[in-house]
C-alpha cells in the first residue's frame, strides 16, 4: 500500500509534545524525507551562552522519526549519533532536512544536515532505525 508522508507526521506531531515544546515547524515531507525548522531561544542556551547540544540533537532526531514513519510502517531508532560542526547562538533559525540513505525490510539509515539561516552546516546527524511490521 502506498502511503502519503503529510497524515503520518501530522499524527506523529500531534501526539509529540517534546517537538511542539522545541517550536518545531514542519516545512516539508516527502515519502523518505522531512525538513524542520526551529528558532533558538535564550532558555535553549548552555553555560557558554550558545546552544545546549541536546537542541541541534532533538531538531535533527524528529526529522529522522518523521522521514522514517513517512513510508507507512511503524520505525524506531536503535543508533543515533551526530557531529557539532560550528556553535549555534540565540536567535538562530536551524533547519533540519532528512534524507533516506538506506531502506530495507527491517532496518534503515538516515543522515540529517542541520543548517543555520545563512545555509552554514552546523550539525551532521546521522540514525538508524528499526522498521517494525505495524502499518500507520
Amino acid at each position: 500500500m502506498e502511503y502519503t508522508p503529510d497524515p503520518i507526521v501530522e499524527r506523529m506531531f500531534s501526539a509529540d509534545a517534546y517537538s511542539q515544546w522545541l517550536g518545531i515547524e514542519r516545512l516539508a515531507e516527502e515519502p523518505g524525507a522531512c525538513t524542520l525548522r526551529l528558532t533558538v531561544r535564550p532558555d535553549m542556551l548552555n553555560g557558554f551562552a550558545i546552544a545546549h547540544g541536546g537542541i541541534t540533537y532533538s531538531l535533527a532526531d524528529s526529522a529522522l522519526a518523521f522521514a522514517s514513519n513517512s513510508r507507512g510502517r511503524q520505525a524506531v531508532s536503535v543508533e543515533t549519533a551526530i557531529a557539532h560542526l560550528h556553535p549555534v547562538q540565540p536567535g538562530d533559525i536551524l533547519i533540519a532536512r532528512a534524507r533516506e540513505e538506506h531502506l530495507g525490510h527491517r532496518i534503515a539509515r538516515y543522515r540529517v544536515e542541520v543548517t543555520n539561516q545563512t545555509g552554514h552546516v552546523v550539525a551532521i546527524f546521522n540514525g538508524t532505525v528499526y522498521r517494525s511490521n505495524r502499518e500507520w
